[in-house]
């Protein structure tokens, strides 16, 4: 990771607590939004001298339209947009609103806890909390669905490259686009299948990770579909999470990128499909119920930002 980057390239913890917070109408932000980008350097800088072996971080995104807003620094990065609803003969990647969004891990629970409460004091006065999702390892980094969860994302120094914006746009390099999803899934239906089904479903074999070959693959699994080629990945940090109470039983899934077209393309083969048509088998047990796009400044724009 870019010493000046948030922590996007960092791997998977064992605790996550995701925020989404929309501003209030009417009311001024700034001055609050001032006091966040202090805090979150605060927070950071806390964590990494007190738990220095918890891998604790806080990775904060804006949306398009809170930077705008918040009249931050101009012209925007090159690819932040307001997500744009991708619509599938069947499926669709919905879109939905958000301002801010936080990415707190840890490997003790207590303290994602402490970081989201802090935040959470700064910002209820100005803002609403439209999302809040705990994640959690499952397993050996597997979903609810019982699949290992993100063996094709790049590793060591591939990260920084697919994860974090370059040269291509200056002003800012060493942010990273952040774009997020939260599915539930039908797991009476997954359930109804057998284990072949599922794995044709996904692509790879349940117990021990195992790609199928090309030839046995089929086209609408989500491994040939979400794979959008060797020089094209992203950074994905997907959690589990599940509420038995309620049957809301998900994976929050979340890619930091340095092009959003990545995702973009991604996105489009799933829900379009490749040829169109030949969707994403998975969509069939799992419902986009959010998506947004974030942009997701270095730290040396967020002191900026806290003086303004």
């Amino acid at each position: 990771m870019k010493p000046d980057s948030q922590n996007v390239t960092d791997y998977t913890n064992n605790n996550t607590i995701f925020m989404v917070w929309s501003f209030k109408d009417n009311l001024e932000v700034s001055a609050v939004f001032n006091q966040v980008c202090q805090l979150l350097i605060n927070l950071n800088n806390s964590v990494n001298v007190r738990f220095p072996a918890s891998r604790a971080s806080c990775v904060m995104g804006i949306g398009h339209d809170a930077w705008l807003r918040l009249q931050l620094p101009g012209p925007l990065p090159k690819e932040l947009v307001n997500f744009v609803p991708v619509v599938g003969g069947k499926h669709t990647a919905v879109s939905s609103k958000g301002d801010l969004h936080f990415h707190i891990r840890a490997d003790n629970t207590s303290i994602c806890y402490d970081m989201a409460s802090a935040i959470s004091d700064v910002l209820n006065p100005v803002a609403i909390s439209t999302e809040e999702i705990h994640g959690f390892r499952y397993w050996d980094s597997r979903s609810i669905l019982g699949f290992v969860d993100g063996t094709e994302n790049p590793q060591g120094q591939d990260r920084e490259f697919f994860g974090i914006v370059g040269d291509d746009d200056p002003d800012y390099k060493g942010g990273s686009y952040l774009f997020v999803q939260k599915y539930i899934h039908n797991l009476t239906a997954w359930k109804g299948l057998s284990t072949e089904q599922q794995e044709k479903v996904i692509g790879r074999s349940k117990s021990n990770d195992i790609e199928m070959a090309d030839d046995v693959k089929p086209s609408n699994s989500h491994i040939a579909l979400s794979n959008v080629g060797d020089e094209l990945k992203i950074v994905r940090d997907n959690m589990p999470f599940g509420n038995m109470s309620t049957n809301e039983m998900g994976t929050y899934f979340i890619a930091y990128a340095s092009t959003f077209s990545t995702v973009q393309k991604m996105l489009n083969n799933m829900f379009i499909g490749n040829p169109e048509g030949n969707y994403d088998s998975i969509l069939d047990f799992s419902t986009a119920k959010t998506g947004s796009l974030y942009f997701v400044p270095t730290f040396n724009m967020i002191d900026d930002f806290s003086s303004n």
